[in-house]
């Protein structure tokens, strides 16, 4: 593994609303959530949990979006318990010192603060899990490396809705941003780094 350096975990959108019974329900995310709570707890200060954040209405959304959420009007917030927006119980408890950023797309850099952030802190590198891999980890993949930042992804604490998918985002990643991104498995990169 190269050098990493100044490291940040960012676990995108371990939410309820994608782990319990609703029409957003990815399946594998029950699957990936011990290697997501192991990499979290390893080095807790430098998680960021992402939250994917529906807004109260369809028509407050913007553009396109107001489509989206027309199709998919029970994920929004007047019909959606809000509890459910929150992270799977067992990654909630480690906030503090792991910190939460929420987001309104599927890409964690549109508003800039999160990018603030980590670039205040120093990061070099981010290492990325959650879900979904076709969706919101491959923007805050891409996101990232159009950034500047190394990146790495945990190919086993990743998850989708849909294996084909998953497995074409995973192999895109590794075939064709080689240079800026690196795949692994968990316990093999925490070997590596400690």
């Amino acid at each position: 593994m190269k050098d990493i350096g100044n490291w940040r975990h960012i676990c995108v959108d371990a939410q309820r609303m994608f782990i319990e019974d609703t029409p957003w329900n990815v399946p594998w995310m029950k699957r990936v959530l011990p290697e997501l709570l192991e990499i979290a707890r390893y080095h807790t200060e430098r998680t960021i949990f992402t939250r994917f954040v529906p807004p109260v209405r369809a028509e407050d959304a913007f553009g396109s979006w107001k489509d989206y959420y027309r199709k998919w009007w029970m994920m929004t917030g007047e019909h959606l318990p809000e509890g459910l927006i929150g992270l799977a119980p067992s990654l909630q408890k480690l906030v503090p010192p792991a910190r939460v950023y929420d987001k309104s797309t599927y890409s964690p850099w549109i508003d800039g603060r999160l990018f603030s952030h980590l670039h205040q802190e120093g990061a070099t590198s981010l290492v990325v899990t959650g879900g979904e891999t076709d969706v919101c980890v491959l923007t805050t993949v891409l996101g990232a490396i159009d950034l500047g930042f190394h990146v790495i992804v945990l190919s086993d604490a990743v998850c989708s809705g849909a294996d084909e998918t998953h497995d074409a985002a995973i192999d895109l990643l590794g075939d064709r941003f080689s240079v800026q991104l690196q795949l692994f498995k968990t316990e093999e990169f925490l070997s590596a780094i400690s």
